[in-house]
């Protein structure tokens, strides 16, 4: 069982005899009609000397924050979710994000194999010019590496006491991915993925910070429930540009669909585009607008009309002219 953060102001759940140490965490005591909750005036509430609430990644990710990240296959979930990681573990940078300082990691990882997923680990590892303070700072967790016929379905009570074992002092887990790691009954229902949200709760309200990393459906959404997104801070998207040509490898677009506190350029999509030079990761990013604003000009000199434009882009014409005021403001037309 996790120790509850001394710092944080939390409403107890207590059966009748039990010592605060001894408090159970996922709310079996409702079933004996005995809850003890605690209320605070709003005006005590706003006096609390609470801390500043820092962040696991900047500006994406706050501590205790719960995030998402889906996708369709092979577009590249595993590579970004190791990236920032990675990055989170080493107090480093990855696409736009910045871990402020080194934080701990466990990271999941329910499908991939040993093989690609060191292959991987060395490409990250080698283009980083951050490093984590200590090995333990990032422990991989791969089912791949576990005795044959062993498996997690984090739905379960005691498999979700099994990782807490694991934390080891972990401020950011990552679980990659629900498909692999989920099987609490039907992906659609609702009332299946109670039981996991409810351990999340527990892990934000106990210091840790989780990113789960899912599939897209068949309509680009998040497969399963849409119940997932309620208690999010972050959900990013990744999907294929649609000039995307598969001999590029991972180019693809990176959309906040849900972004709590996050505002201005930092919200903006972005695409990436990763080159692997001598075994070695290499990520380029580029904001959308800038992208758009590059075509517009491009094809504003060649001569075409506002309605050409937002036809050959796939935009509308008050954003055509929008972008060609700001590039004649910035001498570019």
């Amino acid at each position: 069982m996790l120790d509850p953060d001394p710092n944080l102001y939390t409403v107890e759940h207590l059966k009748p005899g039990l010592a605060n140490g001894d408090q159970e965490r996922r709310g079996e005591n409702a079933h004996d009609g005995f809850i003890r909750l605690t209320t605070i005036s709003l005006s005590e509430f706003v006096r609390l000397n609470l801390p500043k609430r820092e962040y696991v990644l900047s500006p994406i990710m706050p501590a205790r924050s719960l995030a998402m990240l889906y996708a369709g296959r092979g577009i590249g979930k595993t590579r970004v979710g190791m990236g920032l990681a990675y990055a989170v573990a080493s107090g480093g940078e990855f696409l736009r994000w910045r871990a402020p300082k080194p934080r701990r990691v466990l990271y999941v990882d329910g499908e991939m194999p040993a093989e690609l997923m060191h292959e991987r680990a060395h490409a990250l590892m080698a283009a980083s010019d951050y490093h984590p303070p200590d090995k333990c700072y990032f422990q991989l967790l791969a089912m791949d590496f576990q005795d044959l016929g062993t498996s997690l379905n984090l739905a379960r009570p005691e498999h979700q006491t099994a990782i807490e074992g694991k934390l080891a002092g972990a401020e950011l887990l990552v679980l990659d991915n629900l498909s692999t790691l989920v099987n609490g009954g039907r992906e659609n229902d609702a009332e299946s993925w109670d039981t996991v949200q409810t351990w999340l709760l527990q892990l934000r309200r106990r210091g840790v910070a989780v990113l789960l990393v899912h599939h897209a459906g068949r309509g680009g959404e998040a497969r399963g429930t849409s119940k997932r997104e309620d208690v999010l801070d972050t959900v990013i998207n990744l999907k294929r540009p649609e000039d995307y040509d598969p001999e590029e490898g991972a180019r693809f677009e990176v959309h906040l669909t849900k972004a709590r506190g996050i505002a201005g350029d930092d919200a903006l999509p972005f695409e990436a585009k990763l080159q692997v030079i001598n075994g070695r990761d290499f990520w380029t990013c580029m904001t959308l607008r800038d992208r758009e604003m590059d075509e517009v000009e491009r094809l504003s000199h060649g001569g075409g009309t506002v309605r050409d434009i937002a036809t050959e882009l796939n935009i509308s014409k008050s954003k055509v002219n929008r972008l060609q005021e700001k590039l004649r403001a910035e001498g570019r037309l």
